[in-house]
């Protein structure tokens, strides 16, 4: 054999050079989370499947969750951590839904088919291997990249963290966005790692409220006003006169809004109490009116949807299920909102259906004058717009629940003080009762709902918890205020079971289903109702009926 020509090296080295070029590529694409692109394949549009799909609702109750449709038997009541009696100005005093089913006829039948799908084969085509690649890719960065490059614009809310930048030790994003994380002990049930997801919260307010009276930029206002919000959003619903309320905050200068937080006649620094509330907010803001349970006008939160890496020190993967946002484009009067709740609670005596105005490029808006827009994965992990149909799925729980918080869950269960405000992390927060209640938030919920989910699918913590078939409280309580343990040991699932619920969920992507359901469950659950008859749950002859469902916490 000849030896190779000088040209047919540099050949031979530039087809080596250009493979190398071309691995790379591939190699980054996968780590941004987006498969690699075939030659001629146009961008990827993150509105292309909403738009293919139209306005289509097929589930025109999509708004009632698949959790509503749990054999309660007389035994297990979940229903108490939504459904309650009135909250403040939240009046829609829905607690006889613990004793009743009472859907609408098309709500009689139970849409979320996904719950009676077996996916153990697909499961097991998934490698521990493949899931931990998977869900420590980014596909949020590529979101927003995707929708400001996206031809023709994209009208509603584009990503506007930067969380490759990271939050500095206050829990303030390093762009400049404005964005603030917050620190909060999940809800109850489907929010808790151990059944399948992790997420976190971030909070920002309008610009007037981070600047001073001069208008010019202060970190101290904002803080000041978030110290405020935090006050007017956690008041215990048993007190009457809110000026009667305490909440430990982070240490606030009152000197830069001219606001006596602690009430003691004199502005200061360092203080880290509010009693009552102050008439207005501080700064540019001061002529917005403080309202307890109120949000003001212009509040964002972004929400955001994981996996459970085991191997992350607070179980958030990179990778996003889901992207929730959420703006308050409209605020009303208490006697308003009170209107808004009389309304919902006679169209659902007259069997009517749920509707709301807008499109998946804007978002749709409830009621109440809240705005919210969702992101979801596609079959490739590539977060996309959710559809008319999947952003109707989000709107039950933000509309028209008894437990809510100014149609919110996570701002009103923050961590008091200093503490929470950073990036979610259980470690540390103790299970704390909710406001009226003598025992523990999650021992609570176990003992009523006799599992650890609203199926009693989780089998892991009923293993770990219910060996007898009750609740080994001395166990659970070690969690609780002055145990030796936390939330994140009370409700980490194992190694092997995080795998397992990745596994699952990613079965459940790929086959693009979310209409359909999008729980994370290892198996069909077998406490769930294919289809209800209207009438008794069983569960008022038990004397199970709870009407003392919170968000509020007892931290103190």
């Amino acid at each position: 054999m000849s030896l190779m020509s000088k040209g047919g090296a540099r050949a031979a080295l530039g087809l080596l050079l250009a493979l190398g070029s071309l691995l790379a590529s591939a190699a980054v694409w996968r780590q941004r989370g987006t498969s690699t692109p075939s030659r001629g394949e146009p961008p990827f549009d993150p509105l292309a499947q909403a738009l293919a799909s139209g306005s289509t609702v097929a589930n025109r109750e999509a708004p009632i969750p698949s959790m509503c449709y749990t054999k309660t038997e007389g035994v297990s009541n979940p229903c108490w951590t939504c459904h309650t009696g009135g909250v403040g100005f939240n009046t829609m005093d829905d607690e006889s839904l613990q004793a009743e089913y009472a859907f609408s006829d098309v709500g009689l039948l139970n849409q979320w088919s996904n719950l009676f799908m077996d996916r153990s084969r697909a499961m097991k085509a998934i490698s521990d291997d493949e899931v931990l690649r998977y869900i420590r890719e980014d596909n949020y960065a590529p979101l927003r990249e995707a929708l400001m490059r996206r031809p023709g614009g994209f009208k509603g809310w584009v990503p506007d963290l930067d969380l490759s930048r990271g939050f500095d030790a206050e829990g303030f994003a390093q762009d400049g966005s404005g964005w603030r994380a917050v620190r909060y002990k999940p809800f109850l049930g489907t929010f808790w790692p151990t059944n399948g997801s992790t997420d976190d919260v971030f909070i920002r307010l309008p610009e007037a409220f981070r600047r001073d009276a001069g208008g010019q930029p202060s970190r101290e206002v904002y803080r000041l006003n978030l110290a405020i919000l935090e006050a007017a959003m956690t008041v215990d619903p048993a007190l009457l006169d809110a000026a009667k309320s305490r909440r430990r905050v982070e240490p606030v200068d009152e000197r830069a809004g001219g606001v006596d937080l602690d009430g003691d006649g004199v502005l200061a620094r360092g203080v880290e109490v509010v009693r009552g509330l102050p008439t207005h907010y501080a700064g540019a803001a001061a002529k917005v009116k403080v309202r307890r349970d109120f949000y003001p006008r212009g509040v964002e939160f972004l929400h955001t949807v994981r996996y459970v890496d085991p191997d992350a020190p607070a179980l958030l993967s990179t990778r996003m299920k889901e992207v929730r946002y959420s703006r308050k484009d409209e605020e009303y009067a208490g006697d308003q909102v009170m209107a808004f709740y009389g309304a919902e609670q006679e169209k659902k005596m007259r069997n009517r259906l749920p509707a709301f105005p807008g499109t998946p490029e804007l978002g749709l808006i409830n009621e109440f004058g809240w705005r919210l827009q969702g992101f979801i994965e596609d079959a490739r992990g590539r977060l996309r717009v959710q559809t008319m149909e999947e952003h109707v799925f989000c709107m039950g729980c933000h509309t028209n629940l008894g437990v809510t918080v100014d149609q919110t869950f996570g701002f009103p269960r923050k961590v008091p003080g200093r503490e929470g405000w950073r990036h979610q992390d259980l470690r540390g927060i103790a299970d704390v009762p909710q406001a009226g209640h003598a025992k523990p938030e999650v021992l609570t919920y176990f003992e009523r709902v006799k599992g650890g989910d609203e199926f009693r699918a989780n089998e892991e913590l009923l293993a770990r918890f219910f060996a007898d078939g009750k609740v080994d409280e001395p166990s659970v309580r070690r969690a609780s205020v002055g145990g030796d343990k936390d939330l994140a040991w009370l409700l980490t699932p194992s190694r092997e079971r995080a795998l397992a619920l990745g596994r699952a969920y990613m079965a459940l992507v790929r086959e693009q289903g979310f209409t359909k359901g999008r729980d994370t469950l290892l198996a069909p659950p077998t406490n769930v109702l294919p289809s209800v008859e209207n009438g008794s749950t069983g569960l008022e002859d038990a004397g199970l009926i709870f009407e003392d469902g919170r968000l509020h916490l007892a931290w103190e």
